[in-house]
């Protein structure tokens, strides 16, 4: 029984020339069948919107860079979608040592995506699992998954997108060995919902939102991550409007957040390596902060302050190292903020000459 199916025995040509879309469709087509592979050989394959099956196992040849796709490479060729592949009830689905660019087509066109019109549309869980990847320069999200449930981003470079990094509206995901860097929307931006997601050994750099940007988010756990250079705070759980509940963090490395960009913030706090807005069961332990510049040693200094709560509850804020993190203030209170532990935290800011 046949079950591994390649693209180019489809008629899809790796010459960065040819539309390769019906071929890659009609590949992917026969793999849903039986839950087979499609096999993509190093080229570079132009292709529009591709929709994927369940069970079905997209894998290609890695070897991507900071600077350069890999060698399986699916460029996007029209402006006219919303998306390059979409995986929308593709359960159980895997993409492996693919690169997606989006080559800036459009607007608001995301790489990757799977979207159902409320939660646990899919009746079941969806389970995608992205691995060894490198999605960028998408005009939407790199990755956009709207009421997912379970998922697994894993070991790829998401960047350069004019949306988030990852864009999570759902819960139970891992989020591991990562790196996000220099998107406009954030590194991994939360939906209405954002909940049940473990992040681990990530590096977050240069993402001009923020690095982790969670207006609503419960029951997370944030671990030895690294944050650089974030154009707003390296980490926000809740916002006016929003809610944080039940997040650990620890083990983090958060270093020159806060990043303005042409002129000063509107809001003069998202100078800072961490809010919390409405936050309540939160630890915040064993992280690392420190102030910097742009490479070189040049650019503005910041951030302004280390940590910003606001109308904050049952919190722990302690054991933390933060000399040399801010330039105004360690920790900064607004609003009423009862039950907040906030002691044992080493350092003091530091005025740059």
């Amino acid at each position: 029984m046949k079950n591994i199916f390649d693209i180019t025995a489809y008629g899809a040509v790796g010459d960065n020339a040819t539309d390769c879309t019906k071929a890659i469709q009609a590949a992917m087509d026969d793999a849903a069948a039986c839950r087979g592979v499609v096999a993509v050989p190093p080229g570079i394959y132009r292709t529009g919107r591709l929709k994927m099956g369940a069970g079905v196992a997209l894998e290609g040849h890695s070897a991507w860079s900071f600077r350069s796709f890999g060698a399986s490479v699916f460029v996007l060729n029209t402006d006219e979608t919303d998306c390059l592949l979409d995986i929308t009830g593709a359960f159980g689905c895997a993409i492996r040592g693919m690169s997606f660019n989006g080559g800036n087509l459009g607007k608001n066109i995301h790489g990757v995506k799977l979207y159902w019109d409320k939660y646990n549309g899919g009746a079941e869980e969806d389970t995608p699992t992205i691995d060894d990847c490198r999605i960028g320069y998408f005009t939407g999200d790199g990755v956009r998954l709207e009421h997912i449930w379970c998922f697994s981003v894993r070991h790829s470079m998401i960047c350069f997108n004019k949306g988030a990094g990852l864009y999570i509206d759902g819960w139970d995901g891992f989020v591991i060995d990562n790196w996000f860097s220099g998107n406009r929307g954030g590194g991994m931006t939360g939906g209405p919902c954002a909940a049940s997601i473990t992040a681990t050994g990530n590096r977050v750099e240069w993402n001009q939102l923020g690095g982790f940007y969670l207006p609503n988010v419960n029951c997370c756990n944030f671990t030895g991550n690294y944050f650089d250079r974030s154009g707003g705070p390296a980490l926000v759980l809740g916002i006016d409007g929003g809610t944080a509940t039940a997040v650990s963090v620890t083990g983090n490395l958060i270093y020159r957040s806060g990043k303005p960009k042409d002129m000063p913030f509107d809001e003069v706090y998202d100078s800072a390596h961490v809010r919390m807005t409405k936050a309540d069961n939160i630890v915040l332990t064993g992280n690392t902060f420190r102030i910097g510049r742009d490479d070189g040693g040049v650019g503005t200094w910041s951030p302004d302050y280390t940590i910003v709560m606001k109308n904050c509850n049952h919190c722990i804020v302690r054991d933390n190292v933060w000399h040399r993190s801010s330039i105004k203030d360690g920790i900064v209170m607004l609003g009423d903020n009862p039950e907040v532990e906030c002691d044992h935290n080493i350092g003091s800011t530091w005025q740059p000459e």
